[in-house]
């Protein structure tokens, strides 16, 4: 029989890799260290070495997991951003529900987790830095924008089978039900921060100025 002898089973243990935990851990790291960053100094100013810094990090590290900024913008898009209506997304309506009932069901949790989180930061950071980095819009129309506008289409449609549409007009420009969304995003975070607007009570009024 052979024996492995203690230099064998530590070279082994050397090459084995972190756990899958350990990589979501350090990956989260980066991702919440990297929005705090670009947070605090905007996206021209924000660099790898300062991410992996507030992150507790090697550079090199933040590198084995995103190799661009670029790429790093598109991850904190995604988990910071995306979760949270991907969530919404995938909570089926009930087949008693309206779709009024649904929208403040999952739609408003969202839509707050956005807004409360820190997460609405990233839509006025693609507002104020888009025209010098097309990128950053890029990534969030793919991401964010165009799918959750398509949901919105996909429930107006709901709604007019229904017969729960009060305004035809969402079926043309379902980006209605969003707009308290923006509203607040561009109000609360922009040009009155001091002034807060309640995001919540205007989407809930707009849910019951479109459906039944």
């Amino acid at each position: 029989m052979e024996h492995t002898d203690g230099t064998e089973k530590e070279a082994t243990a050397r090459t084995r890799g972190p756990s899958p935990e350990k990589t979501a851990r350090t990956r989260a790291q980066i991702i919440q260290a990297a929005m705090e960053e670009f947070f605090e100094k905007g996206y021209a100013d924000a660099t790898m070495a300062g991410i992996a810094t507030r992150a507790g990090l090697a550079k090199g590290t933040t590198y084995r997991y995103f190799d661009t900024k670029e790429a790093l913008f598109a991850g904190v898009v995604r988990d910071i951003v995306t979760t949270p209506l991907d969530a919404a997304h995938d909570n089926p309506i009930g087949p008693e529900e309206t779709v009024s009932a649904y929208c403040r069901r999952t739609l408003l949790p969202a839509m707050l987790i956005i807004e409360e989180k820190g997460r609405a930061g990233i839509a006025r950071l693609v507002l104020t830095e888009a025209r010098a980095f097309p990128y950053l819009a890029e990534v969030y129309k793919n991401e964010v924008y165009e799918p959750f506008v398509g949901r919105l289409l996909e429930l107006a449609k709901l709604a007019a089978r229904r017969g729960e549409l009060k305004c035809d007009f969402m079926l043309q420009c379902p980006h209605l039900l969003a707009a308290p969304l923006w509203m607040g995003i561009v109000h609360n975070g922009l040009l009155c921060p001091e002034d807060q607007i309640e995001t919540a009570a205007m989407f809930e009024a707009q849910v019951d100025l479109i459906f039944t």
